[in-house]
C-alpha cells in the first residue's frame, strides 16, 4: 500500500510539473523569439547530474541552451557548499551577473542546489544580491517549471525552500552530458554526519528509489545506446535500507548487471564502514562491475577517525582492502585524504602516510581541512594553523605521487580495453578514454571513436595518465 502511495504521490507531481512545462513553453512560443539558457553545475557528480535534470526541464520548455552567458534569458547556477571557497566563488560569479541584468532587464536568475539550503546563505542573497529571480533547494528540484512560471506571470522574485524532503518524484527525462554513458541516482541523502561534512544538513536524510524504478531506467538508458552506468549515492552502500522491503547494493548490482546493452557498471561514493562481504563478492562476480573502487579513508589515524565519526578504524580500513584485493587481484582503489583536521598531531599525520603507501591508491581526491559553518568540527579546538596543514599536505603529495606512478607503472606492456570518452587536448590526432580501472589512456585516434571500446597497448606512464597504441 505504501509503494502505491508513493507512486500516485510522484506521478501527480509529475503530472503538476507537466503542465508548468507546457505553460512555459507557451509562452516561449508566444513571445516571437528563440528564448536561451545557461546552466552551470558545480561539486560533485551528484550536482552533475541533478543539472541533466535541469537541462532536460529546459529543453521540454522550449528553451535552447546556449554556452554564451552574457546571451542568455535564463541563466542558472547548481551551487556546492562542501568546502567554503565554493561558495565564495559562487558569489564571485553571481556578483558578475549584475552586469548582464542591468543591460538584459529580462534576463531571469537563477540558484539551486546546496548552497540554498543554508538560512546564512539565503539571508545573504536577500539583502545583497536582489537580481536572483529564482531559488530553490536540493528537495524541490522538480518544480523548476512552477517556480520559473510563477517568476514569468508575477515578476516578482520566487524563493522555494524546503526544510525537509517529500517523496521521490520519479522522473528520468534528462538531458544526458554523453550519449554512450549516464549516471543513475539510486538514493539521495546522507546519514553518516561525519563532523567536517554540511552534506546530510543541505541534502537531507537517506532514502532509497525503489529497485525496479531504478533497473526501468537502466532498460531506458540501454535502449537509448548508454554502454556504461554509474550508480550515484552519498553512501551507496546503505541503499535500500529505507525501503518497505529492503534491497542491498550488492543485490542491486546483481541485477543490474543482468541487463542488456550495458556493458560497464560502476558507483560511488562508498563508506568504509558499510561496505560488506557481499558486496565485494558481487563486485568479483558481476562481469561488468568495473575493477574500481573508490573508498574514502579520510585519515589513517585512529584518533582523529573517531573525530570525525567515521565510526571505522585504520586496522578496519586496511582489512577491508586487503580482502577486496584478494577477491578482485586487479582491483584500482581511489581515495579521499583529509589533511590538518583539528587536533592532529604529526603521529596522527605519519598514520596516514602509512596507510597510503600500504594500500597503493591508483589516484586520491587530497584536502587541506576546510571549516564549514553549522559542523562540530568548526567549532572544534586545535584547530591547525595553516603553514603546518600545507606542509603536512606536501608532503602527503610527495608520498602519493610516487604510490601512483608505481602503480600506473605496472599497467606498462598490458593491454587495456578503453572507452574512448572525447578527443584529447594533448595534441591533434588525440583521443582519450578510461579501462574498466579507471585509468585514463591517451592514444592515437579520431572522434569517429567516441563511444567505442578499443583495446590498446600502453605504451609509457606519464604518472596520472597513460600512453598508448590501439591494436
Amino acid at each position: 500500500m505504501l509503494e502505491n502511495v508513493k507512486m500516485t504521490v510522484s506521478d501527480k507531481e509529475q503530472e503538476i510539473q507537466k503542465q508548468y512545462a507546457d505553460k512555459v513553453r507557451e509562452y516561449v512560443t508566444n513571445s516571437g523569439c528563440e528564448k536561451t539558457f545557461y546552466s552551470l553545475a558545480m561539486g560533485c557528480q551528484m550536482n552533475a547530474h541533478d543539472s541533466e535534470k535541469i537541462t532536460g526541464m529546459m529543453l521540454r520548455m522550449g528553451y535552447k541552451e546556449t554556452n554564451d552567458e552574457t546571451k542568455a534569458d535564463f541563466i542558472i547556477y547548481n551551487t556546492c557548499c562542501v568546502r567554503e571557497n565554493a561558495e565564495e566563488k559562487v558569489f564571485g560569479k553571481i556578483g558578475t551577473l549584475k552586469h548582464i541584468k542591468k543591460t538584459k532587464p529580462d534576463t531571469i536568475i537563477a540558484l539551486c542546489g546546496c548552497m540554498m539550503q543554508e538560512d546564512t546563505v539565503i539571508q545573504k542573497l536577500k539583502q545583497s544580491y536582489r537580481h536572483v529571480d529564482i531559488i530553490f533547494g536540493t528537495f524541490n528540484l522538480h518544480k523548476l517549471p512552477q517556480l520559473l512560471y510563477t517568476r514569468i506571470k508575477t515578476g516578482k522574485p520566487v524563493i522555494d525552500i524546503w526544510d525537509k524532503h517529500g517523496p521521490i518524484v520519479e522522473d528520468t527525462s534528462y538531458k544526458r552530458e554523453f550519449k554512450y554513458k549516464a549516471s543513475v541516482n539510486v538514493m539521495y541523502g546522507c546519514n553518516n554526519f561525519c563532523t567536517y561534512c554540511i552534506v546530510p544538513y543541505v541534502r537531507g536524510r537517506e532514502r532509497s528509489r525503489e529497485k525496479e524504478d531504478i533497473l526501468n531506467e537502466i532498460r531506458m538508458l540501454a535502449n537509448d545506446g548508454v554502454k556504461e552506468i554509474t550508480l550515484l549515492g552519498q553512501n551507496v552502500n546503505s541503499y535500500g535500507k529505507t525501503l518497505e522491503t529492503p534491497v542491498t547494493f550488492a543485490e542491486l548490482l546483481r541485477e543490474v548487471d543482468k541487463i542488456d546493452g550495458i556493458e560497464r557498471i560502476r558507483f560511488m561514493t562508498s563508506h568504509p564502514k558499510d561496505l560488506s562481504d557481499d558486496l565485494i563478492y558481487a563486485m568479483r562476480d558481476c562481469k561488468k562491475v568495473c575493477n574500481y573502487l573508490h573508498l574514502p579513508f579520510q585519515s589513517g589515524s585512529n584518533r582523529i577517525l573517531e573525530k570525525m565519526n567515521r565510526r571505522y578504524t585504520k586496522e578496519k580500513y586496511l582489512s577491508l582492502i586487503y580482502k577486496i584485493k584478494k577477491e578482485i587481484p586487479d582491483i584500482m582503489i581511489s581515495t579521499d585524504i583529509i589533511v590538518g583536521f583539528p587536533q592532529e598531531t604529526e603521529e596522527d599525520f605519519l598514520d596516514t602516510l602509512d596507510v597510503v603507501k600500504k594500500v597503493g591508491f591508483s589516484t586520491a581526491f587530497t584536502f587541506i581541512y576546510s571549516k564549514r559553518t553549522g559542523t562540530p568540527a568548526a567549532v572544534m579546538d586545535g584547530q591547525i594553523d595553516e603553514a603546518t596543514a600545507h606542509e603536512r599536505f606536501n608532503r602527503l603529495l610527495e608520498v602519493l605521487n610516487k604510490t601512483i606512478e608505481k602503480v600506473h607503472e605496472a599497467q606498462v606492456g598490458k593491454t587495456l580495453d578503453v572507452l574512448v570518452e572525447k578527443v584529447s587536448r594533448q595534441g591533434e590526432g588525440i583521443v582519450t578514454g578510461r579501462s574498466t580501472d579507471n585509468t585514463l589512456v591517451h592514444f592515437k585516434g579520431n572522434a569517429e571513436l567516441i563511444g567505442q571500446t578499443v583495446p590498446v597497448k600502453i605504451t609509457e606512464n606519464k604518472v596520472f595518465y597513460l600512453l598508448g597504441e590501439r591494436i
